[in-house]
């Protein structure tokens, strides 16, 4: 099959090339769908967990923010080159990620009333339209929107690995982090290359699902796209948090 890309480490490089599978055993884009659905299931319920918990004990519930970060990041690694073990990895990614988005959520509703429910209210309305405009064929991943969303992901992925440096050493971006125009503006690009991703998983599991690829590639490619709505649910947090910070 031709090499299929994407700028989501989970799906990129060659993910889909895989041998021959046996009849029954292949890939769907409908077993696809559940599996991201399951996964949803497993993000929600901890997250919820870990919701209640802070309003009841926030000096308890704060730590699962760095369980939940370390341990999704580590699972997301052994899924990323450990594939066949996503039935496995990706619950338990979505799991440990659901502390993450109570925690953070619950804390920032303490300062912010209302605001998780319009990250959340967004994040799967984004979701929602660039579906719908991808199978309507109103967005197309061509090569070259392949590449630009690529090149923007890596740059972002860059800066935030250089800026995560630089932080040791006590610089920061104040401009970046801040409620001004260059904050903000700043963010609504980081959102805007964070749904575009999307547009990208949906190709690439479109394309696994003609390949044949084996059957826990369908928890492969749920995982896949958890990756990118979590990334998408945060970058647009932080823009409303911004946004809220200017009222």
């Amino acid at each position: 099959m031709t090499q299929l890309r994407t700028s989501n480490p989970a799906l990129s490089g060659e993910v889909f090339r895989v041998g021959e599978t046996s009849f029954g055993d292949s890939m769907t884009i409908s077993g696809a769908v559940n599996k991201t659905g399951i996964l949803l299931i497993c993000v929600v319920a901890t997250a919820a967990w870990s919701w209640s918990l802070f309003t009841r004990s926030p000096e308890i519930a704060l730590p699962l923010l760095g369980v939940g970060g370390i341990g999704g990041f580590i699972v997301a690694l052994v899924t990323v080159f450990k594939k066949a073990w996503s039935p496995v990895t990706a619950p338990l990614y979505a799991l440990l990620e659901g502390l993450v988005l109570g925690s953070a959520s619950a804390m920032l509703e303490v300062r912010f009333p209302g605001i998780a429910m319009q990250a959340v209210g967004l994040t799967f309305g984004t979701l929602l339209a660039l579906l719908l405009a991808y199978r309507a064929g109103i967005i197309r991943a061509t090569e070259r929107f392949k590449l630009g969303v690529v090149a923007a992901t890596g740059g972002i992925a860059l800066f935030y690995l250089v800026q995560f440096v630089l932080s040791f050493f006590g610089v920061r971006f104040a401009a970046i982090h801040g409620s001004g125009t260059i904050g903000i503006g700043f963010s609504v690009v980081v959102v805007i290359v964070a749904a575009l991703n999307l547009v990208l998983d949906f190709d690439l599991i479109e394309s696994g699902a003609r390949a044949g690829a084996p059957k826990y590639m369908e928890w492969y490619s749920g995982f896949a796209l958890m990756v990118t709505l979590i990334w998408l649910y945060f970058e647009i947090l932080r823009l409303l948090t911004k946004l809220r910070s200017r009222e």
